[in-house]
């Protein structure tokens, strides 16, 4: 109960994802057009990240992933039968706005029911569940593919995807009923000046964790502020080079001129590694600290760009194309988790969802942000340059974690 209906969602989801331009252009899009339409799965997953904070604290988690897997169906419905292009768009909007109050309903419950000894480990397995699902959807979509010969089957999967993950969410047993809350760290942990009635000015104080009422989602985010603008930074730059990671790849493929097979299969070996390695990171984090996962995953993602961006022109460009393509993945694979439980780490234990909406927010808005600085940059200089920026950006961040990650996270174990 705690993590099919989001295997579920991700299994539909990624079997609807590569197909979106390809729906989209037989609506009329062009090249451009397409992509835009493509990206309204994340404009709307942006866009609905504060609003779910407001709809989990005010209605409890189960009720919100039920409403959003229930509105996602009007979604589902909207792309099949979508008369135009712009009907269609909307409809993949409405379904980026419902996955982003899905995946903070469940974020919000494992931050307040898992105890701080094994909270990474099952924030790991939460985002493992989630790679399963966008790692074997497209798998999915293929075979429906060569059985149907219609796009249009796979939006049908997602649905009947949803409607499975509907029922369970209401049917089945209720999480948040059957798990009590966990209870608070230890009263020597360090806690960020602002869980209470304290503003936060980002400075690390002791005791215990104050029983809080409701805030808004705005005063939350004021509230927190130190938090979000320091450690939320680092955060949004792992989820910025994770992000670019999925469009240097194909795009330096291309580049050196390898073949549209090779290319997907250095990619597929690539994020074999990454879900090989989802679970790693969450035994590392609370064996040893969270730091010892995202520093290595950060230094290895920016070095590898780093790296990566010199080799273009090299006799064995293909052969460094596909070793570092090998080491992205073992970094993204130990960085498995992380945010989820960062995000978890330093909420609000009473009433983490309006924390965790912003949180989720910025971390987006990095993977988001990503892509357009690749294409800028590549467009203004070289796809080299545009690699190398990621690998400093990489480097930078794992500097921010070095430096805030002590201060803001409680220590355990």
């Amino acid at each position: 109960m705690v993590y099919l209906p989001t295997l579920l969602f991700a299994l539909g989801e990624g079997a609807v994802i590569p197909l979106i331009p390809i729906i989209a252009a037989q609506l009329g899009a062009g090249v451009a057009t397409a992509a835009l339409v493509a990206s309204a799965l994340v404009v709307g997953q942006l866009s609905g990240n504060i609003p779910a904070g407001w709809a989990v604290a005010r209605f409890g988690e189960r009720r919100t992933m039920a409403a959003a897997g229930t509105i996602s169906l009007a979604g589902v419905v909207g792309m099949v039968f979508a008369p135009g292009l712009a009907v269609f768009a909307v409809s993949v909007l409405l379904i980026g706005f419902c996955a982003a109050a899905f995946g903070l309903a469940r974020h919000s419950f494992m931050a307040t029911r898992v105890p701080l000894s094994f909270r990474a480990r099952a924030l790991s397995l939460l985002g493992g569940t989630f790679r399963l699902g966008m790692f074997v959807g497209p798998f999915a979509a293929a075979a429906l593919l060569a059985v149907f010969g219609d796009e249009r089957a796979a939006v049908w999967f997602f649905g009947v995807c949803l409607a499975a993950t509907v029922v369970l969410v209401l049917v089945g047993p209720d999480p948040e009923e059957r798990f009590a809350p966990a209870p608070p760290a230890a009263a020597s942990a360090p806690l960020v000046r602002g869980d209470a009635e304290t503003e936060d000015t980002g400075e690390v104080v002791t005791g215990s964790i104050p029983t809080l009422g409701r805030d808004g989602v705005l005063r939350t985010m004021w509230r927190h502020r130190g938090v979000l603008s320091r450690l939320g930074i680092a955060a949004a730059s792992l989820s910025g080079v994770r992000s670019a990671r999925q469009v240097v790849l194909p795009l330096w493929g291309v580049s050196i001129g390898l073949d549209a097979q090779t290319i997907a299969l250095v990619v597929g070996v690539s994020g074999a590694i990454d879900f090989a390695l989802f679970y790693a990171s969450g035994q590392v984090m609370d064996r040893f600290g969270r730091l010892w996962a995202a520093l290595p995953a950060m230094v290895l993602m920016g070095a590898g760009f780093l790296a990566l961006a010199f080799t273009h022109d090299l006799p064995d460009a293909a052969m460094w194309f596909a070793m570092f393509a090998a080491v992205l993945g073992v970094g993204n694979g130990l960085s498995s988790g992380i945010l989820l439980t960062l995000g978890a780490d330093v909420a609000p234990p009473s009433d983490p969802a309006p924390f965790l909406g912003s949180w989720r927010t910025l971390t987006d808005a990095g993977g988001a942000a990503s892509p357009l600085l690749v294409s800028a940059v590549a467009a203004v200089s070289s796809l080299s340059v545009a690699t190398g920026v990621m690998g400093v950006v990489g480097l930078l961040g794992a500097l921010a974690f070095v430096r805030w990650v002590p201060r803001f996270v409680p220590r355990h174990g």
